[in-house]
């Protein structure tokens, strides 16, 4: 077990164990669902920050919240949070530039066969993201 702890860098260690974001939303801005071939789900859930005409980029919904829920392994949920941390905050049209491979930099230390989970986060966002756009088009 002390070779886990030392084997994974700090990113890693508090994206794995986090658990603040673990939620399901009821009413989200954004919900996307992807299951990958390991089998493993995730939800993301994003709600946004409605246009501000004070911020400093009026017009651009942000991301306020990304909530997750994942049925799978510890990897996954690495993930799933490290996507969460990375587009928080940010404009809508910003998180669309996310890639696995930027949540396998972020981590340091995801296991190599584990990649696939960074891309089933990155597959969960983009479909939460396009639900997000879809109703704002709408509203």
């Amino acid at each position: 077990m002390n070779d886990f702890w030392n084997r994974h860098s700090n990113h890693y260690l508090e994206m794995a164990f986090r658990t603040d974001r673990c939620e399901i939303v009821s009413h989200p801005d954004g919900y996307g669902k992807n299951t990958g071939e390991c089998g493993d789900t995730i939800e993301i859930f994003l709600t946004l920050s409605k246009n501000d005409q004070n911020a400093k980029e009026p017009g651009k919904n942000r991301i306020k919240w990304v909530a997750f829920d994942t049925d799978g392994c510890i990897n996954t949920r690495a993930c799933a949070n490290t996507v969460a941390e990375l587009v928080e905050t940010k404009p809508l049209e910003d998180a669309w530039k996310i890639t696995a491979d930027d949540v396998i930099a972020y981590l340091e230390t995801l296991p190599e066969d584990s990649f696939h989970c960074a891309e089933l986060a990155v597959g969960a966002l983009y479909k939460a993201l396009t639900s997000a756009q879809s109703q704002h088009s709408t509203a």
